[in-house]
């Protein structure tokens, strides 16, 4: 037995269907104590996306974004916690479902305007997503490389003769003619 505004109830009352009010709307009803009481029930579905795999659940639980490094566990992370599909993400960011696929398994270099819609679905700021090297290339890769060379007072051809670069590639990265690759980039500034 139980206890409703001071009177005694019994827990074998029950609710059931009254009326459908539309897909996923109900009416329920219920008798209790020479009353009929009406309560909306509102279903709501949705798909359950897990990880594949525990590790995956291990890495994404209660995690704070910020502790993550790669752009690959980012765009993981921010999926999960989304409940998207890989197809619904790469059909939204233009790409095919295998290339989303490799953006997730991890890439060095991620083209932006695709990162942008991506981060545009996901609701977050496109440098939520980045990683340190796609950050550098981002923020400009010409005036980084440059400060790094006068800071170090060396001429094109003495910066690329230390690191063992053509001294014609220095002034194209510093052009933002050519990416620099992510190997360079670790040699240069990690």
């Amino acid at each position: 037995m139980g206890f409703r505004d001071g009177k005694r109830t019994s827990f074998r009352v029950k609710w059931r269907l009254f009326r459908r009010i539309g897909k996923n709307t109900i009416i329920m009803v219920k008798h209790a104590l020479k009353e009929v009481l009406y309560a909306p029930l509102y279903i709501h579905s949705f798909q359950l996306l897990l990880p594949h795999r525990m590790d995956e659940a291990a890495k994404f639980n209660g995690l704070d974004p910020d502790r993550l490094v790669s752009t690959a566990d980012k765009l993981r992370y921010y999926r999960y916690k989304k409940a998207l599909l890989q197809r619904e993400v790469a059909d939204y960011a233009g790409i095919d479902r295998s290339t989303y696929i490799k953006y997730e398994a991890g890439l060095d270099y991620y083209p932006p305007d695709k990162l942008g819609k991506i981060a545009e679905l996901l609701g977050v700021d496109i440098a939520d997503l980045l990683d340190k090297y796609n950050a550098f290339i981002r923020n400009g890769q010409g005036p980084q490389i440059r400060a790094l060379r006068r800071q170090m007072r060396l001429t094109q051809k003495e910066f690329g003769k230390r690191f063992g670069i053509h001294e014609t590639t220095v002034r194209e990265w510093e052009h933002e003619n050519i990416r620099i690759s992510k190997k360079q980039y670790i040699k240069l500034f990690m």
